[in-house]
């Protein structure tokens, strides 16, 4: 799966980069290096992190299916 960020995002993300690198290890990050850093972020954290988020939704989906039948049935 590819994550496609749109241009504003993908700037957003890559001034965030360096101003952390600048502020917390005093270095300072060229354009190249910060896209470089997102890209690797995007290809190896990300897919994790969206796998979660479905189970995390799968699970709550069926949990409120599972409550479903107690709303529904009735004893007749």
């Amino acid at each position: 799966m590819q994550i496609n960020l749109s241009d504003a995002r993908k700037r957003e993300f890559t001034a965030s980069l360096k101003k952390l690198f600048q502020d917390e290890f005093e270095l300072e990050l060229s354009e190249f290096r910060a896209d470089d850093i997102l890209t690797l972020c995007l290809q190896t954290l990300c897919p994790a992190v969206y796998n979660q988020a479905v189970q995390d939704v799968r699970h709550h989906l069926q949990s409120k299916l599972d409550d479903l039948d107690g709303e529904i049935y009735l004893d007749g």
